[in-house]
């Protein structure tokens, strides 16, 4: 067969797998080529193969296909249910993909978008096989440690806020294929523990899922990052473990205590050195010390609440929140009443929403944006609370020493 001949996704990276009556055809594609997008388009439209699977999980697919996603988000809820961390995060991916699009002049996923709509329109079967994108990022979370999250955390937002182009090396990755360690940006190549949860397990997972493709599926083709090619087909060829349980075990996060124990026995300790105030220097010093905790608690949160450009009745309920700090739920933050009482007194518009990726692309479009200046509330008014809880905690057993 002349070269001319061979079928254009056969000139792509690519594995072929056969197992338990099923072949799985592995396609290599990198997110940013519009050679992936017709290797994928010349794949579907062969007629071989009567299921696709893509590296796509329902929330991104739904981001890809769906451009006002955003707009039907119930912020109320995102706040309420402790998921900010998980938007914030999907907010940074969001903008690193426009900004992608805006510097290549191709939407990022784009092999995959294409995948979904062929394998609709001739009406073959379609597995999404990633992920959900929501456990991997708890799952790396949980691997990372406190100051690996803090690490992670400045990555994405300063992943958020550059307005700088995709270096080459970046855009390298992405020829690879892997979206997800690609918006890690450095910080994936130096951490073990993000590797193995962004790429690694990832590759296990995928394969599972391929292993659990409905009885009567005997062609698959699988969409997936070329970086995935090679750790896919392995697994697919050497796990026997049953699928069903490695994804489920692929699946779990370890629930972290919602106890906080070092905040609260630092609370212990503050309370009890202001009881020792009232018991050992009388209503005077003891009233002294609580005006303390009142000042830099209150003051502390309230400040957050002002660097996030909040309404000023956001801030009088962050400073009211903060020195209740002993007597609140767990998880129940001064953030949580400064973010809901900002978003029923300026309560983000349809438009605010549409433009949420673009706008967060920059600092001053966070503090325009309606969506993520209640997001900056929540986050910055939590910060100031804690520095306000150890500062206060500082200068309570200063005063009390001396």
């Amino acid at each position: 067969m002349t070269e001319s001949a061979i079928p254009l996704w056969q000139n792509q990276p690519h594995a072929i797998v056969e197992r338990d009556g099923v072949r799985y055809t592995l396609l290599g594609t990198a997110h940013i080529s519009r050679t992936s997008v017709d290797a994928v388009e010349d794949a579907i439209q062969s007629g071989d193969f009567d299921t696709v699977a893509v590296e796509l999980d329902a929330q991104r697919l739904q981001a890809l296909s769906d451009p006002d996603a955003l707009a039907k988000l119930n912020l109320v809820d995102v706040i309420r249910k402790g998921r900010v961390a998980l938007f914030a995060a999907n907010l940074a991916l969001a903008a690193y993909q426009r900004r992608l699009a805006e510097q290549l002049g191709i939407e990022p996923g784009a092999e995959l978008k294409r995948a979904v709509a062929l394998a609709n329109e001739r009406g073959l079967a379609l597995e999404l096989i990633d992920r959900d994108v929501g456990l991997t990022f708890k799952r790396a979370s949980g691997r990372l440690g406190f100051f690996g999250r803090l690490k992670l955390g400045g990555n994405l937002l300063g992943g958020l806020l550059t307005t700088e182009e995709m270096g080459e090396d970046e855009i390298e990755k992405l020829k690879q294929g892997d979206m997800l360690e690609s918006s890690f940006g450095e910080f994936a190549q130096g951490s073990p523990a993000l590797y193995e949860c962004v790429i690694a397990e990832r590759d296990r997972y995928m394969a599972a899922r391929l292993r659990e493709v409905p009885d009567g599926a005997r062609e698959v083709l699988a969409v997936v990052g070329a970086g995935h090619l090679a750790g896919l087909a392995r697994h697919l060829q050497e796990d026997v473990e049953a699928p069903g349980e490695l994804r489920e075990q692929l699946e779990f996060v370890v629930a972290r205590s919602r106890f906080p124990w070092v905040t609260t026995l630092l609370m212990v300790l503050i309370l009890g050195a202001i009881t020792w105030g009232f018991w050992q220097g009388g209503a005077a010093v003891g009233a002294q010390l609580l005006g303390q905790w009142v000042f830099y608690t209150a003051g502390f949160a309230a400040l957050g609440t002002i660097c996030a450009a909040g309404h000023p009745l956001s801030v009088l309920a962050s400073a009211i929140a903060a020195p209740l700090k002993p007597f609140r739920p767990p998880g129940v933050s001064p953030g949580l009443f400064s973010a809901l009482v900002e978003v029923q007194m300026r309560k983000p518009a349809y438009g605010d929403f549409l433009s949420l990726r673009d706008d967060a692309q920059t600092f001053k479009g966070w503090y325009r944006n309606r969506v993520s200046r209640t997001i900056l509330n929540f986050i910055l008014t939590n910060i100031g609370s804690s520095a306000g809880v150890w500062i206060a905690g500082l200068r309570i057993f200063g005063k009390l020493f001396n």
